[in-house]
């Protein structure tokens, strides 16, 4: 049984705030949707609201950082690159500050629909120079998220996770280090984010199909250690399977793609993720079921790998966890 933990980042920042007072928190109007009204209350020194004008809160965090404070900015994901690309390059990433930049709601775990999913940010900020890009996949990632961020000098964007997170790790999120959780010789499998949980659900039903997998979890997308990948993919004998929650271009898929391709491996690769597509509005299961992102579709990829079929049927797979569409707080918790 996986156990469920509610709102693991609310807890983690006030405690990591709180011990350093350079640490600053930054909302532009999502102060409960990120799970942080609650340290707005209790530590207003430390807490600073900029409306919803995230392209001045951008600039102002720069600013921040250039006084020797290290911001938090606390906002959705889309709404941290896309209205303020501007500022996010000119007064953060080019002087390489030191602002962490906490994007909520990855990809399709919004019902919001494009104006709230985050279905390209990978893409687009592993493209900045000196930004770092993390990407929690569990509430123990969640939870150990702002000491990850803030060990890096320099910008960081993190793709957090929200609400009622299932705990799939022990250990936090180690900067540079990927997780290891299968070791298997026919098909190597690499996930991050929500995806992992995902193709946990299809690893059993694999195994029994006589298919043995080697399941590589990434939390930290940029910078990249190639080497381990690279030796994780020399040891199977099939190819490669990344399952992932955000376009096929530019993300996961595309790093491994082009760390493959750099270093003249000859074996296949299957990108799964959204193609070249947005996301509609929907609860997350079903969105992941409709655009190919869940356990099933990564059981259809790794039978196109290996070019036969396993004859898994969805019953056979674990059970998923289903969300609450709407937030049962306010209309802001899309």
């Amino acid at each position: 049984m996986v156990e469920m933990v509610t709102r693991p980042y609310a807890a983690a920042f006030e405690k990591f705030a709180t011990a350093d007072p350079d640490v600053l928190c930054l909302s532009a109007d999502l102060t409960s949707s990120c799970e942080i009204d609650g340290f707005r209350d209790r530590h207003p020194d430390q807490f600073v609201s900029l409306g919803m004008a995230e392209q001045n809160m951008m600039s102002f965090a720069g600013g921040l950082g250039l006084a020797g404070f290290r911001p938090f900015l606390h906002s959705f994901g889309v709404f941290l690159y896309r209205r303020p690309y501007d500022q996010l390059m000119a007064s953060v990433a080019y002087p390489r500050r030191k602002v962490r930049l906490m994007g909520f709601l990855p990809g399709v775990t919004t019902p919001g629909g494009m104006t709230h999913q985050a279905i390209e940010d990978v893409a687009v900020m592993r493209s900045i120079p000196n930004m770092t890009v993390l990407e929690t996949g569990d509430a123990t990632e969640v939870e150990s998220i702002c000491e990850a961020a803030d060990s890096i000098d320099g910008p960081v964007y993190c793709r957090v996770l929200r609400g009622s997170v299932p705990r799939l790790f022990d250990t936090p999120i180690v900067v540079g280090q990927m997780r290891e959780l299968a070791l298997g010789e026919d098909v190597l499998v690499v996930t991050s984010g929500i995806a992992t949980e995902e193709a946990l659900r299809a690893r059993e039903a694999l195994e029994k199909a006589g298919v043995s997998v080697r399941h590589l979890h990434i939390n930290t997308i940029k910078p990249f250690d190639e080497k381990p990948l690279l030796d994780h993919i020399a040891s199977v004998s099939k190819g490669v399977v990344v399952l992932e929650n955000h376009v096929t271009e530019g993300g996961v898929g595309s790093l491994v793609a082009e760390i493959m391709a750099d270093n003249g491996v000859g074996k296949r690769l299957v990108r799964l993720g959204l193609k070249d597509t947005y996301a509609h509005g929907g609860s997350r299961g079903y969105l992941m079921k409709h655009y190919g992102l869940d356990a099933s579709a990564l059981v259809a990829g790794i039978e196109t790998l290996i070019g036969q079929k396993t004859g898994i049927t969805e019953e056979q797979l674990s059970a998923a966890r289903v969300d609450a569409v709407h937030s049962a707080v306010k209309a802001e918790a899309l």
